[in-house]
């Protein structure tokens, strides 16, 4: 079963169940699917390596907005962010502790050759295309930094 099938029967369950809120989160996504397979030059299908990143996108979409709202004192908006959030990444693989991360990235490092700082653009090219949708780019950036200096 495809992402967009799964998105429509949970928004089915969703309907069913009355969880408005988790339905506003599923109906984005789906429209979210829908424009990128609309897009000029899309296939009528997208991968599942497109469909983890736009996930990622929408995820990290929501956080910056809770954390804008946080700022701006309005909690309720935030909260809303940050559930919708939670909804869509119940969709994306599980992600990795920072432990995990750590580990993975001395391997890469290794395999890669790399010794100090100035070679932290090897690392990241590598480690964003193994680590991708299982850790966040900040997270590896910052990991990186602290491994090699």
């Amino acid at each position: 079963m495809s992402l967009f099938d799964k998105i429509g029967e949970d928004i089915k369950a969703a309907m069913l169940a009355k969880e408005k809120e988790k339905l506003e989160a599923l109906r984005a996504v789906k429209a979210a699917i829908l424009l990128a397979k609309t897009e000029k030059g899309a296939s009528d299908e997208l991968s599942p390596d497109a469909e983890m990143k736009l996930l990622q996108r929408l995820v990290k979409q929501r956080k910056e907005s809770a954390e804008i709202f946080a700022g701006q004192n309005r909690s309720d908006l935030a909260d809303k962010e940050l559930f919708e959030a939670s909804v869509i990444e119940q969709y994306l693989p599980k992600q990795m502790s920072e432990e995990e991360i750590k580990a993975a990235l001395k391997i890469i490092i290794e395999k890669v050759g790399a010794k100090t700082p100035a070679d932290m653009g090897k690392v990241m090219g590598v480690a964003t295309k193994e680590l991708a949708g299982k850790a966040d780019g900040k997270t590896i950036s910052s990991l990186v930094k602290v491994l090699l200096g």
